[in-house]
């Protein structure tokens, strides 16, 4: 079949992480049977036909050159891959995921396995509703009514709660959804590296701190009570400029913006490396930039062991990091973690490495990849 299909689909959850079971059935169906066009809000609903916790809901939109019985089956597999186990006496129970075909543009289709339009749907609003929200005037083939009539038709009194959730057709658009993610972590856990894949393979507008040519640096490890101040002082107006510069010019043809650091690591370095005294006027200074400058939506922090940072750090060879003593260390990781503990409003993300090689290792990116996108899904709209 070479001819798009427009195809309804309604897809349920009441079993794990509800929100991104659902998320997860959308990014598969993207990928393997179409092209998501719309989808509709994310509804909290009591159980239907049987006892049990709430669903989330959704209905989606799809675009697809596969005839009914061949996109059944690949929905079929999403739903095996995604954890549901159907056997013969499945009947009403509970599920990590549930796709329904709701609608194959006005066609009808009986089959022993498969009935469109789909029989129940005008007995559910958990379905009617969401699908209201994508195709209001969309008529039943067979009932020749709208959504929009079916619903005031309709004589389901469960629960049906609209939830501030947002889904998204593929990790770009979440990504775009998102606008601005700052990497950090420690010297060494690799954010740069991070930011740069992120960018390159999402469309983002990439924002890396700027401070190889930074004079005090290399002193700074040789000599480091001597140099602190000037280093972090240079540090805060390189960072405010560069910060201020790269996050307010927005890129036309890039989707959202990545940073390898967010400025408030000059306070988390200062507060390690300086005197008590001159911290204080530091933090002067700091407080009245860090109200002009733009926060990001997500805040990733990479978390590595002291050891592995190290190894890191030796293997990049930078003549003037191998001198990094493990304290130093341990003081920056503790720095950050007293920052985000101090931020609870802002939307923090502790990914912990360990062994993860997200470098030269797909599945490890991927998994890194998939904490994000689980975290951004349950940030409210």
């Amino acid at each position: 079949m070479s001819n798009p299909k427009t195809v309804y689909l309604s897809l349920g959850s009441n079993l794990g992480d509800t929100l991104n079971n659902l998320q997860d059935a959308v990014f598969a169906i993207n990928k393997a049977a179409g092209e998501v066009e719309r989808i509709s809000h994310v509804y909290q609903t009591s159980a239907w036909g049987f006892e049990s916790s709430d669903f989330m809901n959704i209905c989606l939109s799809l675009k697809t050159t596969m005839a009914p019985q061949e996109l059944l089956r690949t929905l079929l597999g999403i739903e095996t891959k995604l954890g549901r186990r159907r056997s013969i006496e499945d009947g009403y129970q509970p599920r990590p995921i549930d796709i329904d075909i709701l609608y194959y543009e006005r066609e009808t289709f009986i089959s022993e396995n498969l009935v469109i339009p789909h029989p129940e749907l005008t007995y559910r609003k958990f379905v009617l509703k969401p699908l209201s929200d994508i195709a209001p005037q969309f008529y039943h083939p067979i009932l020749n009514k709208d959504t929009r009539n079916l619903i005031q038709e309709c004589r389901d009194k469960g629960k049906l709660e609209r939830t501030a959730f947002k889904l998204h057709r593929n990790r770009s658009d979440l990504f775009s959804h998102i606008n601005f993610i700052a990497i950090e972590g420690n010297i060494g856990a690799g954010k740069t590296t991070l930011a740069n894949k992120i960018s390159e393979d999402f469309n983002g507008k990439l924002v890396l701190e700027r401070f190889a040519d930074n004079a005090f640096l290399p002193k700074f490890y040789e000599d480091q009570s001597r140099y602190a101040f000037p280093l972090e002082m240079s540090f805060l107006a390189d960072r405010y400029q560069q910060f201020t510069d790269d996050t307010s010019q927005y890129d036309l043809f890039k989707k959202f913006m990545v940073s390898d650091y967010d400025i408030y690591k000059s306070l988390i370095f200062a507060r390690i490396t300086l005197q008590q005294e001159e911290f204080d006027l530091y933090r002067k200074l700091f407080d009245l930039m860090y109200k002009e400058v733009k926060k990001p939506k997500i805040y990733v922090y990479l978390y590595q062991t002291t050891e592995r940072l190290l190894e890191n750090i030796k293997m990049r060879g930078r003549d003037y990091e191998q001198k990094i003593a493990p304290d130093y260390l341990q003081k920056i990781n503790k720095g950050y973690f007293e920052f985000i503990k101090g931020y609870p409003e802002q939307n923090n993300l502790i990914i912990e490495l360990g062994d993860l090689d997200f470098v030269d290792n797909e599945d490890d990116y991927e998994t890194i990849l998939d904490k994000i996108t689980k975290f951004a899904v349950r940030m409210p709209n």
